[in-house]
Formats: structure tokens, C-alpha cells, sequence
């Protein structure tokens, strides 16, 4: 029963949402909207166990003294005052009627002064594995190699004065050569077969994982009590 109930309504659930997406009358229409506004309830027990989840793995680390364990309170105060200046809307123009994103409420300035600009560090210091990563990928050993080598250093150059400069010269036959030209055909020619590849394989996945679970083959959500 534990496990028949929850694949009935996987099943149940999956079917009706593929007639709401192809059968646009009544009673289907507006049933994709109105599981949305289930999803985000539920959602919202899923937040609630995430936070849960979060505060027990780190207020165990600090009690243990593990490993790093003030990182671990840095964690869980970031994590109260967050919440706290949201939930009770700290400086919000209006009081509790007003928006917690409006100029002037403490969450807006916490997230603008300190989130933003960790995000922003973050992603400057990916940069530099990035430039490793591309370093070690971009070797012209094969003729594939070569072609992404090349085409890389015309996306490159094509922002730069360099890249301009480089092959301003070429006469009016030659100009789709000119970098900032040759760099938009391959933006939008072979990057974008590329992209479409790649869209059409990930939608076929889901596809198939979809079927997966609404005939009830993939049971991995039901936890240990989806194994036969």
C-alpha cells in the first residue's frame, strides 16, 4: 500500500497533465495552472525541510567541533538573519503590508551589500578555473581540437579593439572573414545547431524519464520503500 498509493497518483497526475497539454477544453482546461499552485505548496514544505536539514547538519558540526565548524556558524547566522528580516519585514516601508524588497528594508540591503557581491567574487574566481579548464581543453593535438581552438579565440577576440582591428583591412568580398562578422555566423550557425542538439537530446531524456515514472519503472522518489 505504501508504495501502490503513491504510483497511482504519479500515474494519475502525469496522464492528466499530458491531456491538459493537448486537449484544450473542459475538464482539462486550466489544470496545468492550477497543479502549478499545488507544486508551490508543496514546495513550501520542501523549503521548510531544507531549512531543517540545514540547521541540524550545522549545528551538529558546531557541536561536535568538527572539522571548519565556524563556517558552519557563519552559516546558520546568515541563515536567521536572512529569514529573520524577511519574515518580519525589517524596514519595510509600510510595515507588514509593505514589500520586503522595497528600497530601504534590511533583506533588500543585506542581498544588495553582501549576497551580490560574494556572487560576484565567486564567479570571478571561477574565471580562472575556467581559463585553466579551457587551457587543457583547447590543445590543437586532433583537427576537431583545432576547429573549437580557433573558433574560441575569434569569440574571444571579437569584444576587443584587437579583434577588430586584425582584419578591418580585408576587402568587401572577404568581410565575412572579419572577426566580429566571422564570430556572429558561428554565434549563430554552428553554436546554435549545437544548442538544439543538445535541447532536443535533453527533451527526449525527459521524455523518457517522465514515462519512467508515470508507468511506475523509476521508483528512486519513493525512497527505500520503492525497492522490490
Amino acid at each position: 500500500m505504501k508504495r501502490t498509493v503513491p504510483l497511482v497518483i504519479t500515474f494519475i497526475v502525469g496522464l492528466v497533465l499530458i491531456a491538459a497539454m493537448f486537449i484544450p477544453h473542459w475538464p482539462f482546461t486550466g489544470l496545468d495552472s492550477k497543479f502549478s499552485i499545488f507544486y508551490d505548496v508543496i514546495a513550501v514544505f520542501a523549503f521548510i525541510l531544507g531549512g531543517g536539514n540545514l540547521l541540524k547538519v550545522h549545528l551538529s558540526r558546531i557541536q561536535n567541533r568538527r572539522r571548519d565548524w565556524k563556517y558552519s556558524i557563519v552559516t546558520v547566522s546568515g541563515f536567521f538573519l536572512m529569514l529573520g528580516a524577511g519574515l518580519l519585514k525589517i524596514g519595510v516601508p509600510g510595515g507588514w503590508t509593505g514589500d520586503y524588497q522595497a528600497d530601504g528594508s534590511l533583506l533588500k540591503y543585506l542581498y544588495d551589500a553582501t549576497f551580490q557581491p560574494l556572487q560576484a567574487t565567486m564567479f570571478s574566481l571561477l574565471a580562472f578555473f575556467v581559463a585553466s579548464a579551457s587551457y587543457r581543453a583547447f590543445r590543437a593535438k586532433t583537427k576537431e581540437a583545432t576547429i573549437l581552438l580557433l573558433a574560441a579565440f575569434v569569440i574571444l577576440l571579437r569584444p576587443t579593439p584587437l579583434g577588430y582591428y586584425l582584419t578591418f583591412w580585408l576587402p568587401k568580398p572577404l568581410q565575412f572573414l572579419h572577426i566580429p562578422n566571422l564570430s556572429t555566423w558561428i554565434m549563430s550557425v554552428p553554436n546554435m545547431a549545437g544548442q538544439r542538439a543538445i535541447m532536443i537530446g535533453i527533451a527526449l531524456g525527459i521524455v523518457s524519464a517522465s514515462l519512467r515514472l508515470i508507468l511506475g519503472i523509476e521508483r528512486s522518489y519513493l525512497g527505500t520503500e520503492g525497492k522490490d
